[in-house]
């Protein structure tokens, strides 16, 4: 019988319930990919990290209930917050290994900061039936990995109700929309149904895209950015050119071994 050590964290959350849940595995040796797949979508969580040591840093990767993904940001915090708290608490920095190259989490002070690739998006024309996807015409259409929307206010962003089904016709791999914010510099949704996920409650990695965009267009390097979904998520970014850092907290909702 194998043995796995698992962790539920939610990610870009101050509390239980909130920000974006994740499971957390740590492996000894990699599984077959058909296990790791049936495992995430056991789980049936956004997302399923899985981890394996190897000479001071982690091999990683990420699945959603139904395929594998390149990039995941709350997953990759949650994999970072699973081993400060119960693997090596003296550590300040964890380094990972991905499919997206190098990346890491460090500690600052109650803050756990991802160090990601930017992935600026680029002006595109809007693909036939977005707009009523949207239920208006958006001021802005980009694209990177997803297709970003831009619309007027926050308020817009919170009100969307989008068809999945629709959203999974798109030729991207998800829908980002975003708006300034009232009370932060901007907030946004995500939308994956491809991916399995009708929407994501919070999502690391849209803003390697949503963070270039709105650095360039308010002038700023540091930004404080809310994702507008049912459990709400909080996040603390930094352009750095072709990197970026996004902060948030974790809280550890449960461990436990999963049995094989």
């Amino acid at each position: 019988m194998t043995e796995i050590q698992f962790y539920q964290i939610d990610a870009f959350a101050s509390r239980a319930f909130a920000g974006n849940p994740a499971g957390v595995c740590l492996l000894g040796e990699w599984l077959p990919d058909e296990i790791l797949q049936s495992i995430a979508s056991e789980n049936n969580l956004p997302e399923t990290a899985f981890l394996v040591r190897r000479k001071g840093l982690y091999d990683l990767r990420w699945f959603t209930p139904t395929v594998e993904v390149d990039l995941c940001g709350h997953a990759t915090l949650a994999s970072g917050h699973a081993i400060f708290e119960f693997v090596d608490r003296d550590a300040g920095r964890i380094e990972f290994r991905s499919k997206s190259g190098a990346l890491s989490v460090e500690r600052k002070d109650d803050l756990l900061f991802l160090d990601f690739p930017s992935r600026k998006p680029l002006p595109c024309p809007a693909p036939d039936g977005l707009a009523s996807i949207l239920g208006r015409e958006p001021s802005e259409v980009l694209s990177s990995r997803d297709l970003m929307a831009v619309l007027e206010n926050e308020d817009a962003v919170s009100a969307l109700d989008p068809d999945p089904d629709s959203v999974a016709k798109l030729d991207n791999f998800a829908l980002i929309v975003t708006a300034p914010g009232r009370n932060s510099d901007f907030v946004s949704r995500f939308f994956a149904p491809r991916a399995g996920i009708p929407e994501d409650p919070v999502t690391g990695s849209a803003h390697c895209t949503l963070i270039p965009y709105w650095a360039e267009r308010l002038n700023k390097k540091n930004l404080h950015a809310l994702q507008l979904s049912r459990r709400g998520g909080e996040l603390f970014c930094t352009d750095r050119d072709d990197r970026v850092s996004i902060g948030g907290r974790c809280v550890t909702y449960l461990s436990g071994t999963i049995f094989l």
